[in-house]
């Protein structure tokens, strides 16, 4: 059986989501974050890299978001969600699906190392990455394209819960906020959300 080893509060809920998405049997372990909102010693010894996400599926043990995911759709749901070299939006797939952890996090990690230091930001590099966002949902449904994908599930951590973290608002992207609507009407999102974070904790107001 697949089991998501979720921390609370953090981008394992992004496995959560996907497997609710796909409709693939799991077992949930939630694990809750130290007062210092660092994750507990049960949680780092799961894998050696010792960050979230976590799966385990037999005697498998996996980490990273990227590679779960692409284990997840291809071992347990015939590919689905993923986008292969034939289809017309494999490229701006491929892009999205890794911008998300590649860049745009690295980039809201900078801005929070900042925040903290209380100096300014020294990288515009998230201010790009807002403005390739807005203007891919002015000309798209989805990151790939009209339809939902991982790329999505990729994409959303980044949007709600990271740019939180790191102070910044999205006023003046409506193509954005609209977006982050779209989302939260999906059924498996919401299922996902209530399973990963049953007191309530909302996407666009917590600590990454």
């Amino acid at each position: 059986m697949l089991t998501v080893h979720h921390l609370g509060v953090s981008q394992s809920e992004r496995i959560v989501w996907l497997c609710e998405e796909l409709g693939v049997p799991y077992d949930l372990v939630r694990y809750e974050r130290l007062p210092s909102m660092a994750a507990p010693p049960a949680y780092k010894a799961l894998h050696p890299v010792g960050t979230a996400p976590v799966i385990t599926d037999g005697d498998l043990v996996l980490a990273e978001t990227g590679a779960i995911v692409d284990y997840v759709a291809r071992r347990h749901a015939a590919g689905r969600l993923l986008l292969g070299p034939d289809h017309p939006d494999f490229a701006d797939f491929l892009f999205w699906f890794h911008y998300a952890n590649g860049s745009m996090i690295p980039a809201f990690m900078m801005d929070m190392t900042a925040q903290r230091l209380g100096a300014p930001r020294s990288s515009d590099r998230s201010d790009i990455a807002f403005a390739l966002v807005e203007r891919r949902l002015g000309a798209a449904t989805w990151f790939a394209g009209d339809d939902f994908t991982a790329a999505d599930i990729m994409m959303v951590f980044p949007l709600t819960r990271a740019r939180a973290a790191a102070g910044r608002d999205i006023a003046g992207l409506p193509n954005l906020a609209a977006y982050l609507e779209r989302v939260r009407a999906r059924p498996a999102y919401q299922a996902a959300m209530a399973k990963a974070e049953p007191g309530g904790a909302e996407p666009d107001g917590a600590q990454a």
